[in-house]
């Protein structure tokens, strides 16, 4: 099912969907979550072996269904490809005077990239899923356990990439390879080899010799070591200044990274006259 929603969450619209088809909420599924407070489309999955169902018998107010196709396969976390973003920012008073550096800017973005952080929305409000990560590494429940806390491992594994990203950021060297490196990465934390030799190890065991905590969980709660690169390349970038106040950007990015961060790094230009007043 291809679904339309606006300030609803992905998992309270599968809540739904299993409720309108009389199944269990476990037969429902989906690639990964979609901002609330956004108009979002994406995929779900329904189990309905041997039954036909129409758009009427799963329509809700909370979400429009806007195509339905027999599959024989579920959807499963991370399987889709990526993800295409159409953001509209209002009362953007800087267009009027500043619009040829903030151009500037958007093609820097669009030929060379951004930090590929996790964005913030990955630790919760106000960093409530770090501190529920915490508080099962002091208890020791995340050993061996993943069911329920899926939402905090990946938190602290988001949290441990990010600070490596950060330092590497400080030294000027995320965008260049070291020795070893096909492209720039950085640490997804789990058991096994990291593939870091020479300086890149010396660097992230660095970072890391504060975290050694939070790494000892991770490799024990049923996680792989993997990488992820740490330069995010927006694909089919473009851009339109609408009025006086308006920007409309447009862009495509893999599944797993965050449009926050491209905005971020459109932000990053009027810092130091926020941080003056």
């Amino acid at each position: 099912m291809h679904v339309r929603k606006r300030d609803q969450n992905t998992q309270w619209v599968a809540g739904l969907l299993a409720q309108q088809a009389g199944i269990k909420r476990n037969d429902v599924s989906f690639c990964g979550l979609k901002d609330r407070y956004a108009v979002t489309t994406q995929w779900f999955s329904l189990y309905l072996p041997g039954r036909e169902v129409s758009a009427e018998q799963l329509q809700h107010g909370d979400f429009e269904i806007l195509r339905l196709a027999r599959n024989n396969k579920k959807l499963r976390r991370g399987m889709h490809q990526g993800n295409a973003f159409r953001l509209v920012l209002r009362e953007f008073a800087a267009l009027e005077g500043r619009f040829p550096e903030i151009e500037a800017r958007l093609k820097l973005i669009a030929s060379s990239g951004v930090p590929n952080y996790f964005g913030e929305q990955r630790f919760g409000h106000d960093g409530g899923n770090l501190n529920q990560a915490q508080n099962l590494i002091e208890r020791d429940q995340l050993k061996g356990n993943r069911r329920g806390t899926g939402m905090y491992l990946s938190a602290a594994r988001s949290w441990l990439f990010n600070l490596v990203l950060a330092e590497r950021l400080q030294r000027d060297c995320w965008s260049t390879p070291f020795a070893g490196e096909a492209e720039p990465g950085g640490p997804l934390w789990g058991r096994g080899r990291s593939t870091a030799s020479g300086d890149l190890q010396q660097l992230e065991e660095t970072v890391l010799a504060d975290w050694q905590a939070w790494c000892y969980a991770l490799e024990h709660a049923g996680l792989k070591q993997e990488r992820r690169a740490l330069v995010l390349r927006p694909q089919a970038m473009h851009w339109q200044r609408v009025g006086d106040d308006q920007l409309v950007l447009a862009f495509e990015l893999a599944g797993g990274c965050f449009a926050t961060v491209i905005l971020r790094e459109i932000a990053e230009l009027f810092r130091p006259k926020i941080e003056s007043l």
